[in-house]
């Protein structure tokens, strides 16, 4: 693909790999050369994507069946990538959902806080030292302009009050700036970037997991007229593979070009508050030979 580099022989990790853009996204990197890693909830259509890469030519993908709803699933599945005893080159953090109704997972956490931003931070911090291992790394974090609309506000994550759909999306993309802002502050010298990017409007299935007429209408005329997976994972790429991106780190991007994310002056510590809180949520925090950074 021109202007990105050859990645034969690096191992990449593709949250959310099943479909849409996390599908396109793995297919784009197996095209580089990359053995890549598929973590999706479902064995068989994780196989299906492995069966299609190699249909593509690409190297066969690694399997890794997570359930990012779940914390004990998290460690579980970072445990195992470890003992495959593999270098890991780029994280993509995709995994993401949209629940029409409010949900909490099994550790008591409305659910598409956690799928969306905490498993991205717990993987992340399992997996950290192997991407400091294989340095020159890259993280890729799936935000969205969305969050732009809302704020975060550390003392309503649960949203017990006035939830809804475009509110708990929201907030979950913007601690994902967050974090991305907060971890490249934390590894700054370290050959690992952090890098988030809003993919625009994308035909997938990601409010395929709630029901109703309206639901299916929605999802419908979204893999209807929004553009396909394939061109809207081409930003996400470009911050996997792109060579100018080397040592560019805590960016936003879009189409392609970095730009401004919304975030609250009014509280610089707000990214350092997060993180205490995203600790005790998921029980990890930043392994002992990275701190104090």
């Amino acid at each position: 693909m021109n202007g990105l580099t050859r990645l034969d022989g690096k191992v990449c990790l593709v949250t959310g790999a099943t479909s849409g853009h996390g599908r396109a996204l793995a297919r784009g990197l197996a095209g580089l050369g990359a053995e890549v890693v598929l973590l999706g909830r479902d064995a068989e259509r994780c196989l299906d994507v492995q069966r299609q890469i190699e249909r593509d030519g690409g190297p066969r993908p690694r399997i890794l069946v997570c359930d990012l709803a779940s914390r004990r699933e998290i460690e579980r599945a970072a445990a195992e990538f470890i003992s495959w005893d593999r270098p890991l080159h780029v994280l993509v953090n995709n995994a993401g959902v949209v629940n029409r109704d409010r949900r909490l997972t099994i550790d008591g956490v409305e659910e598409t806080f956690a799928v969306n931003y905490l498993a991205a931070f717990q993987l992340s911090l399992l997996l950290l030292e192997r991407l400091r291992s294989s340095a020159p790394a890259r993280i890729v974090n799936v935000a969205s302009d969305m969050h732009k609309i809302v704020s975060l506000d550390l003392d309503s994550l649960a949203l017990s009050r006035g939830y809804s759909w475009w509110k708990a999306y929201s907030r979950s993309k913007l601690a994902l700036v967050y974090l991305t802002l907060e971890l490249s502050r934390r590894l700054r010298g370290e050959g690992l970037t952090v890098n988030a990017v809003d993919p625009g409007p994308v035909a997938s299935n990601i409010a395929m997991n709630n029901e109703g007429r309206l639901v299916g209408l929605a999802g419908l005329m979204i893999r209807r007229f929004f553009p396909s997976p394939g061109r809207a994972a081409k930003t996400a790429l470009f911050l996997a593979a792109a060579p100018e991106l080397v040592d560019v780190s805590g960016g936003y991007f879009k189409y392609h070009k970095k730009r401004s994310p919304r975030i609250d002056k009014r509280d610089p510590q707000l990214g350092n508050k997060l993180w205490d809180v995203s600790v005790r949520l998921t029980g990890v925090d930043m392994p002992r030979l990275t701190r104090g950074r």
